[in-house]
């Protein structure tokens, strides 16, 4: 069949500059959209969660009711997903999570809610589910990529690596930069032990880069491993060099598998020195140092980073890694297990993420 769409012609001045414009409100109206759905079915979940919960109160219904409110809800809704038993239990404990229905200005009224039954199952913290939900938003975590910040304490561990970065930077910019390290890091998806030497360790990094740019969090873009450095006829070379597109800053990393000591300050701001002498652009603002070491006294990194002009901080890494005690309690026992294998079949996609709280 002939195509009958009219001739195109050369587009006139400045239509390529509006089509542009238009490309980008079309994509925020859409992102728009989905985030009115998903708000309006969070909204419905939670409504639901607490007329259950006020029913059972008010009137004594027992736990068959949800095995009840289950089966009618399917037959009379088909075609939408949802009703399950398990998740009818979650709507109940989002409801209990947030009683007066204050989540709608809040994160968690604008995150799927696969991310908020994560949260319901592996946190009790009200401000820390906050915390991880506007988390989620600013940085787009899938649920998966959630739990995993979670389960790593990813957020309790931002700004918590000894630095100097108060004297040694200008103020936004060291708060920046204090938030933007960690410690510890874990370094469990290595899969290496924890002898493992400084080299095993870089180049287990590099191969590991997309796991190891998640663990150091938004921002930081990977540049090079043993970055040559000729200073003077000598030559240098810097382990790990990354780039921080929100600080707008080089981070170099360096790595000692072993205890910290205070002369690898030194080395560190040496190469400092070098990559703003040599690397670092104009509009570049200063390098940051990142030692990463195995163990370290918190009073002797203090004290070697006092009389340094440079701006370092100092964590420590971990290869392997215990389960946080707050999510071993949260997790199912046997017994819970086997109920819920009794009780439920295959239930609607998406909804199992862990026991209810």
């Amino acid at each position: 069949m002939p195509d009958k769409s009219p001739a195109l012609t050369d587009p006139p001045e400045g239509y390529a500059e509006w089509f542009a414009d238009l490309k980008v409100q079309i994509r925020a109206a859409q992102q728009r959209a989905s985030l009115a759905v998903n708000t309006e079915l969070i909204v419905l979940y939670w409504q639901i969660g607490r007329d259950i919960l006020q029913r059972q109160a008010a009137q004594g219904w027992g736990s068959k009711v949800i095995d009840r409110l289950s089966h009618d809800l399917r037959e009379a809704f088909p075609d939408m997903a949802g009703f399950s038993r398990s998740n009818l239990l979650y709507m109940r404990a989002f409801a209990q999570a947030w009683p007066t229905g204050e989540f709608v200005q809040q994160p968690v009224g604008q995150i799927p809610w696969g991310h908020n039954i994560v949260l319901l199952t592996k946190l009790k913290d009200v401000d820390t589910r906050l915390a991880y939900a506007a988390a989620t938003i600013e940085h787009g975590w899938s649920r998966n990529t959630l739990a995993i910040q979670i389960e790593t304490r990813a957020i309790e561990r931002q700004g918590s690596a000894v630095t100097n970065f108060p004297v040694t930077l200008p103020p936004a910019q060291s708060d920046l930069a204090q938030e933007a390290l960690k410690d510890p890091y874990k370094l469990d998806f290595l899969g290496l032990d924890a002898d493992a030497r400084e080299r095993e360790i870089e180049q287990a990094l590099v191969d590991h880069v997309a796991d190891f740019l998640l663990e150091l969090g938004a921002g930081f873009a990977y540049v090079g491993r043993q970055v040559h450095l000729d200073v003077g006829g000598d030559d240098f070379f810097l382990d790990l060099l990354f780039y921080h597109l929100t600080l707008r800053a080089y981070v170099v990393i360096e790595i000692k598998a072993g205890k910290f000591k205070p002369e690898h300050v030194g080395q560190l701001g040496f190469y400092l020195t070098a990559v703003d002498a040599q690397v670092k652009r104009e509009e570049d603002a200063p390098t940051i140092g990142l030692l990463l070491c195995k163990t370290k006294n918190e009073l002797v990194a203090e004290y070697a980073l006092r009389d340094s002009a440079r701006p370092l901080g100092i964590s420590e890494y971990e290869l392997t890694t215990a389960l946080p005690e707050q999510l071993q309690t949260s997790l199912p026992t046997i017994e819970q297990i086997e109920r819920a294998l009794a009780s439920d079949g295959p239930n609607d996609e998406s909804e199992e993420s862990g026991p209810l709280p």
